[in-house]
């Protein structure tokens, strides 16, 4: 077991453009113990990027996520924002993540998808009369996640555009300044406080009254975590599943024989997700930093109490030594679905089966109705992201 702390790597290694894992990932992972590595901003840090080391300390609680908010943790930004639940350490996280599951559930997200399947056929009507080349992100992959959470919290139509901007704000890693930062979010902050009230005068069925009614009724939520809750739903939902959509569709299409299949086995639809979701590494780099409450061994080496650790998960979706051609595309592998996109333990992503309906249904809507489906350009990639994809993915059919 390795105690030593050698000279940090600079991170993340992912460049912004394309879908690409660097192969500092693969060398790191054949290495012994962990990589040390520094980002922008903040200490250095313990990268995890095999799969069971991830798997390890995603499900360990001796990993603290609240100790984010006392030291310099590692970083993209300057600014060093409220990581909100994701910031979190049970009980705290416990009691909020309990007040949001039940409306993620498998058996209510599975009732969503008559609604998901509509909306994905409205926007292909309208990608086919605006006639191609049309931009996908914009009017299929951004559209898609955006309605239906905000659907969800009850945010009205004309406001999807609103929070559509907010959303591509808060996911910039350094265009913007710390001012710009906090005149936005006091911008968010205040519509949401106004759709609070509102909804506390006209209550509805949805997802923000639901909320409401935990922090008036039952005494379990602070104003300020029924509105941080709320911005976390609203950029969960948003910015990853969007960016899948569209890195899906590009991917399939640079795998010509993978696609060919999926069209003539749709039953398959279900694993190419997953498939699709171990195989592109969407993230730039690892995010969301956890501390060692106390002397941990990972991987062969001693993470000390108090040094922080990134995991890279998408990178442990690629890990040989966990799945067998980790580079190959095969949307038959049997254990696909194993992968670690949505996290694992207690931080596991509630949004889980919503996202993964929302991509079903993207994916499934795109075959059926553009079996001619091609890429009318080459991709303008997004040059700030927190999680990497087309910025404009113009296609033809």
């Amino acid at each position: 077991m390795s105690s030593t702390t050698p000279e940090p790597a600079p991170y993340p290694f992912n460049r912004p453009e394309g879908l690409e894992l660097d192969e500092a990932y693969e060398r790191a992972q054949r290495g012994e113990g962990l990589q040390r590595v520094r980002m922008a901003y903040g200490e250095p840090a313990w990268l995890v990027s095999r799969y069971d080391d991830a798997r390890f300390v995603l499900g360990d609680r001796r990993f603290s996520h609240a100790a984010v908010a006392e030291n310099d943790a590692p970083r993209m930004r300057e600014l060093q924002t409220p990581s909100g639940i994701l910031g979190m350490d049970a009980p705290d996280h416990t009691r909020l993540r309990g007040l949001v599951t039940k409306a993620f559930t498998p058996r209510r997200v599975e009732a969503m998808r008559p609604h998901v399947r509509e909306l994905t056929g409205t926007l292909l009507q309208d990608m086919k009369a605006a006639g191609s080349p049309v931009d996908l992100v914009e009017h299929y992959a951004v559209p898609i996640p955006v309605a239906v959470i905000c659907g969800m919290l009850g945010v009205p139509k004309e406001d999807l555009a609103l929070f559509r901007g907010w959303c591509d704000i808060a996911m910039s890693t350094s265009t913007l300044t710390p001012e710009d930062h906090v005149r936005l979010a006091g911008e968010l902050t205040s519509y949401l406080a106004a759709l609070i009230e509102d909804r506390r005068a006209a209550p509805r069925d949805d997802l923000v009254t639901a909320l409401i009614e935990a922090r008036d009724v039952n005494g379990r939520l602070s104003q300020e975590e029924l509105v941080n809750l709320i911005v976390f739903l609203l950029f969960a939902g948003h910015e990853t599943t969007a960016s899948q959509i569209s890195s899906f569709v590009l991917v399939l299409l640079d795998h010509p024989g993978q696609l060919a299949l999926l069209r003539s086995r749709p039953e398959l639809l279900e694993n190419a997700v997953e498939e699709l979701t171990r195989f592109i590494p969407l993230g730039i780099g690892a995010a969301f930093p956890r501390y060692a409450t106390e002397d941990i061994e990972v991987g062969g080496t001693l993470v000390r109490a108090g040094e922080p650790v990134l995991i890279q998960s998408n990178a442990a979706g690629r890990d040989a030594q966990r799945f067998a051609s980790p580079g190959v595309l095969d949307i038959t592998r049997e254990d696909a679905r194993h992968h670690l996109g949505y996290g694992h333990g207690p931080h596991h992503c509630l949004g889980s089966s919503l996202a993964r309906l929302e991509l079903q249904e993207a994916l499934r809507t795109l075959l059926d109705g553009m079996p001619g489906l091609r890429i009318a350009k080459d991709p303008e990639w997004k040059t700030e992201p927190v999680v990497r994809g087309p910025r404009r993915l113009f296609v033809a059919w």
